[in-house]
């Protein structure tokens, strides 16, 4: 069946909602990139993938999905256009829509697959090889299914591997079935969700250790989301020690354009002159101020010499910007950093400042004692 229409429709109506939300956020002030996250996979994400679960769009259908979820990725995190793609969807910890799409119809084939087939015509017409709780199939779950079909419909085995390259056309029911093959590993027999819609069976394991095992399978779901997302959408060399995510990072609660300063700098693509986004790409990449090694990030926030006194008042304990640094984790040293990159106008825009006046002017030295780091809304790892 023919799915470009129908993605097409999702794609305006999502494009309408994101035209609306879009506002709440500006560049500079607005709602915070934790919370365009949460509209973004609460809100938009819903209308955009909504029939996902049964239809894959095509190519060229998949290609227009995803310059559309660019653009909402960019809105959260407050990047630049010249950012990768694969880099954008990390920083966001908004999947690429292929993969969104894979796991949606993952979830919905272990929906129908753990259903009661008492009660769900689909899951009682799998073929009797389903390893199921329930011996209950419809009366015509095997050959009498393809009647009145091409004879290269045939019914196959759920304890057989999908012949790759698949020599016949199966039913697609058993295609759903086989979905779920890679997460079942352990399991003899697939749990029963809503098992109180049917009456209780002494043989059937409790209700609360099938809940447990469906939730697992989820789980693994999810793992194989985010073990497919680097190998399918690999990012640059210098970015491969930022691993993808699905949950929001801690610092993405500091207000939008702290963040976004945030992002920039890890993405790689920011004003520090390491990071060429606005100029030529052949630039000098030496820190203009002190000429001593590349305007990294590391540099600009760790061992920029004009800044080693705001450094010693602000900065108190930040050691490392790196990957397991404990900084990402920690909510007293985010404030930190935000206070920082705020203070001393660390990869603020040019514009923003006259010309005869330098960004990176020290700050007035304040006492650690009475020094108070200003009012800023950070996200503990236990909220998010």
């Amino acid at each position: 069946m023919d799915s470009s229409s129908h993605c097409s429709h999702r794609r305006a109506l999502a494009q309408g909602a994101f035209a609306l939300i879009r506002r709440l956020s500006p560049p500079g002030p607005g709602l915070t990139p934790y919370l365009c996250h949460r509209l973004a996979t609460s809100l938009v994400a819903p209308i955009l993938l909504y029939g996902a679960d049964l239809f894959t769009p095509s190519a060229g259908t998949l290609e227009r999905l995803n310059t559309f979820w660019h653009k909402v990725q960019r809105w959260t995190t407050n990047c630049f256009s010249a950012t990768p793609t694969g880099i954008l969807a990390v920083e966001s910890c908004l999947p690429p829509v292929s993969l969104q799409i894979s796991q949606r119809q993952r979830l919905a084939a272990l929906r129908v697959m753990c259903s009661p087939p008492e009660v769900n015509p689909v899951t009682a017409r799998l073929n009797p090889s389903f390893p199921s709780l329930s011996a209950h199939r419809a009366s015509d779950c095997s050959r009498a299914l393809t009647k009145g079909l091409s004879s290269v419909y045939l019914p196959l085995h759920c304890k057989t591997p999908r012949p790759v390259p698949s020599m016949r056309n199966h039913l697609p029911i058993d295609a759903v079935a086989h979905m779920t093959t890679p997460f079942t590993h352990g399991l003899s027999r697939m749990p029963k969700i809503n098992s109180h819609l049917v009456s209780p069976v002494p043989t059937v394991p409790p209700r609360s250790l099938m809940d447990n095992t469906y939730s697992a399978l989820k789980k693994r779901v999810r793992e194989a989301l985010l073990e497919e997302w680097p190998r399918l959408f690999p990012t640059p060399e210098y970015y491969r020690h930022h691993p993808p995510a699905l949950n929001p990072r801690p610092f993405m609660g500091l207000d939008k354009f702290t963040a976004g300063r945030v992002h920039q700098m890890r993405s790689g693509k920011s004003y520090l002159a390491a990071h060429p986004t606005w100029r030529s790409l052949d630039a000098d990449t030496s820190c203009p101020s002190c000429g001593l090694e590349p305007q990294t990030f590391e540099h600009a926030i760790l061992s920029w010499p004009s800044r080693q006194e705001a450094r010693s008042h602000l900065l108190h304990g930040v050691i490392s910007v790196g990957q397991d640094a404990p900084l990402w984790s920690s909510l007293p040293l985010l404030k930190r950093l935000a206070t920082f990159i705020s203070v001393t106008s660390t990869v603020f825009p040019p514009t923003m400042f006259p010309p005869n006046t330098p960004p990176s002017s020290p700050p007035v030295p304040l006492s650690p004692l009475t020094f108070s780091p200003p009012a800023l809304r950070v996200f503990s790892l236990a909220e998010v």
